[in-house]
Order: C-alpha cells, then sequence, then structure tokens
C-alpha cells in the first residue's frame, strides 16, 4: 500500500455526522505520519471520494444513509483493493461485523476507541496487516468457528483449491491468529521481508484480497483449526 508524496498516511474519514467526521479528523490531523485527504457524508460519497482521492486508509462508519458501509467497502476494495478500510463499530451492529468482513474490511474499531488507538490501527493497515479489537476479535472467531463447521456460505468466487507450502499453511495459520509480520517473523526466525513474501504468495494462490479473507477461507476449507495448537 503505497503513501502520500508527503510520505503521509493517505486517509478517508467516513460518516454522517458532522460532529463524529470533524471529531475525527481532528484527531488525525495531530499525527505526524497521518495526512486526511478527504471526509465523506454517506456510503455513496465514500465510494466516489475513493475513487478520486485513492487513499491508503478509508475510516468506516456502518450505518449510514443512502449507501451504508458494508456495501460502501465492497465497492472500494473491488475497484481497488489495495486500499484498505478500518470499520468503526458499536455493540449493536455485531450482526454487520461479519458481512463486513466477507466485504474485506481489514480493521475493525469500537467508536469509543481512543485516539492512539485509532491512529496505531490506521498504521497497521496501512501495512497490509490487520486490527481488531477484542471485543469485536471474538465475534469474528465465532464466525470462523460457523466456517469451519460449514454453516456458513462460502466466500463468493473463491474454489476450494489451494497449493499452498507447508511454510505458506504454517504463516496462514498464525496470520488468523492475529499474528502481524513482526510476530510472525520472530516466531518462524524469518525476515520481515520473507513474511511479506510468504503472505503475498498465500494471497494470490488463494485468490483473496487481505488477512482476514485469507483466515476466512482456510477455516472454511479446513487448511487450519482455530482450537488446534500447533
Amino acid at each position: 500500500m503505497s503513501e502520500g508524496v508527503s510520505g503521509k498516511i493517505k486517509v478517508l474519514i467516513v460518516d454522517d455526522h458532522h460532529v463524529v467526521r470533524e471529531g475525527l479528523s481532528s484527531i488525525l490531523k495531530s499525527k505526524d505520519d497521518i495526512e486526511v485527504v478527504g471526509l465523506a457524508v454517506d456510503g455513496k460519497d465514500a465510494v466516489e471520494k475513493a475513487r478520486k482521492l485513492v487513499p491508503d486508509v478509508v475510516l468506516m462508519d456502518i450505518s449510514m444513509p443512502r449507501m451504508d458501509g458494508v456495501e460502501a467497502t465492497r465497492q472500494i476494495r473491488r475497484e481497488n483493493p489495495q486500499i484498505g478500510v478500518v470499520v468503526l463499530t458499536m455493540y449493536a451492529e455485531e450482526e454487520l461485523i461479519f458481512g463486513l468482513v466477507r466485504a474485506g474490511a481489514a480493521g475493525y474499531l469500537l467508536k469509543d476507541a481512543d485516539s492512539s488507538q485509532i491512529a496505531e490501527a490506521i498504521r497497521m493497515i496501512s501495512r497490509g496487516e490487520s486490527f481488531i479489537h477484542p471485543a469485536i476479535a471474538s465475534k469474528i472467531l465465532t464466525g470462523f468457528s460457523h466456517l469451519s463447521e460449514g454453516k456458513a456460505m462460502p466466500m463468493k468466487g473463491v474454489e476450494p483449491v489451494h497449493n499452498l507450502s507447508g511454510r505458506e499453511v504454517t504463516v496462514l495459520r498464525l496470520v488468523a491468529e492475529g499474528k502481524t509480520n513482526k510476530e510472525i517473523a520472530n516466531s518462524l526466525d524469518l525476515s520481515e521481508k520473507t513474511v511479506k513474501n510468504h503472505i503475498r504468495n498465500i494471497f494470490g494462490k488463494l485468490n483473496v484480497f487481505d488477512r482476514t479473507q485469507a483466515a476466512i477461507y482456510a477455516l472454511k476449507n479446513g487448511l487450519i483449526d482455530i482450537n488446534s495448537k500447533q
């Protein structure tokens, strides 16, 4: 994921509440490595501005008029898979979380997250990693469990075949556990560059665009087991 000419992470903020948009903008503008390139008032506006501004990361609300965050995420990711999406969610919207996973969101934050957590999530997603708030992670893992038991629909357009090497399966397992590239590198005694190469190869072989989709695929097709200690 590329950064702007200034070297800063370009962020598009999407929320239908003016106060929330301005508040998030104020928070992020105080960070030396983040640049707010635009504000969108709803999902439809987000898709149009993402197309025009091509941000590195979109900070996405869920419940909005005209087009919700799920559909906006799906369209943005379909048009430009390199754009990372961080979702701001609430407990009342838990039923939408798995839809967002399938749409391609890679970060999940509660709306009461502090400024440092929001900034760190944006940085991680800009590096191609994932960020999931612990309270939301349990919901996603529950969905993963249902997938592995065949209770959920398979990912559209993804066939249950793969040609991953043994090392790639090991890396994929660690990705599904939420490990960062650095943590995976330390665990396997590899360089971070090598881990990035493995992950890029995994995405290509599985025909997925991010770490969350890769984990879903793996669990659905029995490549890994979240209950495994391996």
